[in-house]
């Protein structure tokens, strides 16, 4: 592929390429309706992403994972949500938003104990950062955490966590000094098992409907000052790096569901007919095609080269937030522009259920939404580009 040309590809990239693409085009693509239709969750093929290493791209095997980089990651979830997004927001929040912070500012212990399991597939990880009433504002939490001994106990309820409903360990952020505002969050990790953790009502969504959503609160939930990720004070900025790392990865994902788009209406725009020749001969459709493959392209140069910023920063500390929200303003709205034009291109059948375009169209609005909104990387790349506050 010509992108080989601009990027350094070794034969490891194309290894875990290829090995994604089969598993997703034979095993989860033929499934991907029905778990979509149902809302259930795929246990079945998510362990086998597990067995495969697709769970901890990043981590090192001491650890679980497959001890790769961040472009084998970008490579191998762009191929898993080619068929299906929602298998690949499950990994993705298990290898961007669970392990990275976990490995970044956790201590040993923690890395033995919760990323072992999560990376390696055998259990599932969770990130649990917006609430009812605090989404892009996260200065505005309710949760408390409040230090008795040593132990902290959580108070309050988490909205939107991905996974939620199954998951086995979540990163939780509270406040633990409310008078600091954004200043005064921590972050925990906390064992489902533990009393006082409840899952609240799973959501019901337009899209990535296999990927479980739920609320989840803490009544007097007890978790040992061992489970403190990073100091107190510190789960903001915990926050906003693990988030710079999510946001590859939905950049990752927005990219595989506009290809899997695009493909589609490729083959259906040389195959239907229309008053006498190829739909795809029209100037209308044609266009639209062009478009679709020039954004495309366009969103795999700006998620590639986060993909290499985030690498460069584990052994230069240079932060990569800039070329992570660039990638995923560009990529996910690029999704919801190439999904678009794909139903407009399959006519009827596009708006059909025997058909995936529609799933494309509603799997790809999540990503202008989840990891910070259009709206809100629109303001980080313009703060960070002015210098202005």
């Amino acid at each position: 592929m010509s992108e080989g040309l601009l990027f350094p590809f070794t034969e490891e990239h194309e290894m875990i390429r290829q090995t994604a693409r089969d598993f997703a085009q034979n095993e989860i693509a033929p499934i991907a309706a029905q778990f979509d239709e149902s809302g259930e969750f795929p246990s079945e093929t998510i362990r086998k992403m597990g067995e495969l290493g697709f769970m901890g791209i990043e981590v090192p095997e001491e650890y679980g994972g497959a001890g790769m980089d961040t472009l084998a990651y970008v490579l191998a979830l762009e191929e898993i949500c080619k068929a299906d997004a929602a298998h690949g927001t499950i990994m993705s929040v298990n290898n961007s938003l669970f392990c990275y912070g976990i490995l970044r500012f956790g201590t040993e212990e923690q890395k033995q104990r919760f990323v072992k399991p999560v990376a390696s597939g055998k259990a599932i990880g969770a990130y649990a950062l917006t609430e009812p009433m605090s989404g892009s504002d996260a200065g505005n939490m309710r949760t408390r955490a409040t230090r008795e001994g040593d132990k902290y106990i959580l108070n309050g309820r988490k909205s939107w966590v991905t996974s939620g409903p199954v998951a086995d360990y979540v990163v939780v952020f509270a406040l633990t000094d409310p008078e600091k505002k954004h200043r005064g969050i921590t972050a925990f990790l906390v064992d489902a098992k533990t009393p006082g953790f409840v899952r609240g009502k799973k959501e019901p969504k337009l899209g990535i409907r296999a990927s479980a959503t739920s609320e989840l609160s803490f009544e007097n939930c007890e978790v040992p000052i061992e489970n403190r990720l990073g100091d107190e004070g510190e789960g903001f900025k915990i926050a906003m790096a693990v988030l710079d790392a999510g946001r590859i990865g939905i950049a990752a994902q927005a990219l595989g569901i506009a290809e899997a788009a695009y493909e589609a209406s490729l083959q259906y725009a040389t195959e239907r007919e229309a008053f006498g020749q190829k739909i795809g001969a029209f100037q209308g459709v044609s266009f639209k095609l062009a478009d679709m493959k020039t954004r495309i392209e366009a969103s795999r140069l700006l998620t590639y080269q986060a993909a290499l910023a985030k690498e460069r920063s584990k052994t230069t500390g240079e932060r990569f937030t800039l070329q992570a929200s660039m990638a995923k303003l560009f990529s996910s709205e690029t999704a919801m522009f190439v999904t678009h034009a794909a139903v407009q291109i399959h006519g009827g059948m596009g708006y059909s259920r025997e058909l995936p375009i529609e799933r494309y169209f509603r799997d790809a609005k999540i990503t202008e939404i989840y990891e910070g909104t259009s709206e809100i990387q629109r303001l980080v790349i313009a703060r960070l580009e002015s210098g202005l506050h």
